[in-house]
């Protein structure tokens, strides 16, 4: 069973996923792979979330591009609107998938074999904090492993 993590009551979700990829990308040792990220969310939401992971912070490079993007193979976050597992076939690698879209994704048996950590963003806003609660049951009902971390005092 994939470990699912819910971040939920983020005021602002994009620095948000700037902060956390930037965790990830830091808590690997030294000499050890680094762990790939995998992005999904809506277009624009991708958009705006490119350019934050550019200029969030003036000494964190966090190598990224999108899935259709030549080198998205061999880049360690990688950004995609689409995270049904056929289309994930384009990157070799999978570790963690940041979902942040308010739909279930539609293959989930296949998302969690392929991806064995999967974090769930969930905003303070009222239809996606409903949406979190229903994808929370949903992965629950399936037997995953649920972590919630609850952003309210950050």
């Amino acid at each position: 069973m994939a470990r699912i993590d819910f971040h939920s009551n983020v005021g602002d979700k994009l620095d948000y996923v700037c902060r956390l990829t930037r965790k990830i990308w830091s808590s690997t040792a030294e000499g050890q792979p680094v762990r790939p990220i995998v992005i999904v969310a809506n277009k624009a939401e991708l958009k705006r979330l490119d350019e934050l992971l550019w200029t969030f912070s003036k000494t964190d490079f966090l190598p990224h591009c999108f899935i259709d993007h030549e080198a998205a193979a061999e880049t360690p976050i990688v950004l995609t609107e689409d995270c049904a597992v056929n289309s994930l076939q384009a990157i070799p690698h999978a570790d963690i998938l940041i979902q942040l879209g308010q739909e279930m994704p539609s293959d989930i048996t296949a998302l969690v074999e392929r991806f064995p950590r999967i974090v769930e963003v969930v905003t303070t806003h009222e239809a996606e904090r409903l949406a979190g609660r229903n994808r929370f049951k949903t992965y629950r009902d399936l037997g995953h492993e649920l972590h919630n971390f609850d952003q309210t005092k950050t």
